[in-house]
């Protein structure tokens, strides 16, 4: 037999994902028990019936050292990378990141992420932009499009990023990182997809007096990136034009990205240090800071853009832990994430901190509330199901790590930020 020590370094040099799979069975029944622990109605019902719920949840302890570096305990339920499910919004962080690499790489004197852009139209059903009036000088950025990415999960803004970086550019980088099971094919809410969406608008960066700093062109993909899996085929019908089609909804054109690549980007992403240097993304200590701010600002908490409390609570786009509730989250809990929800589908990848009681996590998970399994008909229980799960899940996890055992407190120093309060 293997020795311990054997086993633990070919999990740490597996793939992300496969080593996540391993992982799961040796502990695979340790979310169960910490779920049904709970003793919540709830809770019970959906780990009744799994296959009905699609439910799939990563959970990653974080321990640290001595000298505060992060080591990675990872239990999963339900995982299964060959079952599709539709990612939403949660492909923004990708983007987010992918574009802030970008201006990175192209390494241009007075290029950055603040610089005012403009977007043109050369290609069937593009728009253009020359102004955003929800930013301070009326002008739109990549880093605005981030804020509004993070804060309220704008469609428009990802498409502008998806557009600015360019499908093949935003593809090979999350490839070329080691995230394999990601296939990003078109914009959001546009009715975007297939060759068009291959298509991305000419961009054009400029200073203030008006100088072009960069110009770049309509770009086109030519690669493809086959469906590789067999379960894009989902439910009993769909609604299409406003009649219900008596058959499954075939997926195999949209977005497409694992559980595992999800988690294991922001873990890249709030723990760069402690992932292997290939699967980072080339940013500055200051990117870091800008996303880490947004990813976990309130939308009561930013200026620019000013939202309404009222439509824009506290948790509008904090489904772990608080979901469930409009009422205003705990100063001492902040949650860096990104959520998903379209067709059913409820999604959250988040790095949880408690600065009070010195405790973060990593927690993703996605769960379907399609109970007739129509899909495109907006009769989906979000409210009743979807939501007080994912808010359930968080509580749990978070009771579990107040209880845990740690040898050193995790300094938490990096992720107490300073937000925008009116």
């Amino acid at each position: 037999m293997m020795s311990k020590t054997i086993i633990a370094l070919l999990l740490l040099f597996l793939p992300a994902t496969f080593a996540a799979q391993a992982q799961s069975r040796k502990d695979k029944k340790m979310l169960e028990r910490l779920l049904r622990k709970q003793d919540d109605s709830l809770l019970n019902a959906v780990l009744r019936k799994p296959e009905k719920y699609h439910l799939q949840i990563i959970y990653t302890q974080i321990d640290r050292d001595e000298e505060n570096r992060a080591s990675f305990k990872t239990y999963t339920l339900g995982l299964d990378t060959t079952r599709y499910f539709y990612p939403a919004s949660t492909v923004k962080l990708a983007a987010a990141a992918a574009a802030l690499e970008k201006l990175n790489d192209l390494d241009i004197e007075g290029l950055n992420k603040y610089t005012s852009l403009r977007i043109d139209s050369a290609y069937a059903q593009q728009s253009r932009v020359t102004a955003d009036t929800t930013a301070a000088n009326n002008l739109p950025s990549v880093a605005h499009y981030i804020r509004k990415i993070f804060l309220v999960s704008d469609n428009d803004a990802f498409n502008r990023l998806y557009e600015f970086v360019g499908q093949k550019r935003l593809n090979k980088t999350l490839h070329d990182k080691g995230y394999k099971e990601v296939r990003l094919l078109h914009r959001l809410s546009v009715l975007d997809g297939e060759e068009r969406a291959r298509y991305t608008n000419p961009v054009t960066f400029y200073t203030p007096e008006g100088e072009v700093l960069y110009e770049q062109p309509l770009l086109y993909n030519p690669h493809t990136y086959p469906n590789k899996l067999s379960t894009t085929s989902l439910g009993k019908g769909y609604y299409s034009n406003g009649k219900l089609i008596k058959k499954p909804m075939d997926f195999s054109d949209k977005n497409y990205i694992s559980l595992p690549s999800l988690h294991g980007i922001l873990q890249s992403l709030v723990l760069p240090d402690a992932v292997d240097p290939k699967r980072r993304f080339n940013l500055t200590e200051e990117d870091y800071t800008f996303l880490y701010r947004y990813m976990s600002m309130l939308p009561r908490e930013s200026d620019y853009p000013k939202y309404d409390s009222t439509e824009y609570y506290d948790s509008y786009v904090k489904f772990l832990l608080f979901g469930d509730s409009e009422k205003k989250m705990p100063e001492h809990i902040r949650i860096f994430n990104k959520v998903g929800n379209a067709y059913g589908y409820m999604i959250d990848n988040a790095y949880v901190v408690d600065f009070e009681n010195q405790v973060e996590f990593l927690l993703s998970a996605v769960i379907l509330a399609n109970e007739d399994m129509v899909f495109n008909s907006d009769d989906y229980q979000y409210e009743t199901v979807a939501l007080p799960f994912l808010a359930k899940l968080g509580k749990a996890v978070h009771k579990h790590e107040l209880q845990r055992k740690r040898k050193y407190k995790p300094n938490l120093e990096r992720y107490m930020l300073k937000y925008e309060v009116p």
